[in-house]
């Protein structure tokens, strides 16, 4: 099922089935507003229930966690061996900036802070792709299309 919306969100969103049969969306395309807030797609609001982290990414990108992956996944990973540089220095890329927060009731929305769209290059249009349990964003190509 692939979802094309000419509104404010440019929204694109293209799914997959999974082996139950059921869709699954694993990537989407979005325009900040004028505020600089997200809109998470209707689809995907109650895997964010618990509420959004979002952080720098290994490389010039950003990563969209559900506070529920946070705190159950990524927290315990990041406590590591308290003298390993290693450990230190992704709990440094990935605290440096950190934003969490619910996602606004009415619409879905969550504001990214300007610092962490300097570092991933997100100036205005964004593309949102799954990598597991969180989701990578990073500023949309030029000339990128949708596909069918």
């Amino acid at each position: 099922m692939e979802r094309h919306q000419n509104s404010a969100n440019h929204t694109k969103i293209k799914t997959t089935s999974t082996d139950k049969g059921m869709a699954t969306i694993d990537y989407f395309e979005r325009r900040l507003d004028d505020k600089k807030r997200l809109t998470i797609p209707s689809e995907l609001r109650a895997e964010f229930k618990s509420g959004v982290v979002v952080t720098r990414g290994f490389k010039k990108y950003l990563h969209l966690y559900s506070k529920a992956v946070w705190d159950e996944l990524v927290e315990p990973a990041l406590k590591g061996d308290i003298l390993d540089e290693k450990t230190a220095d992704i709990n440094v890329q990935f605290r440096t900036g950190k934003i969490e927060g619910p996602l606004d009731a009415k619409q879905g929305r969550i504001l990214l802070d300007q610092q962490l769209l300097d570092y991933a290059g997100i100036s205005k249009d964004l593309i949102a792709v799954r990598a597991g349990q969180y989701w990578r964003l990073s500023q949309k190509p030029r000339g990128l299309r949708p596909r069918s």
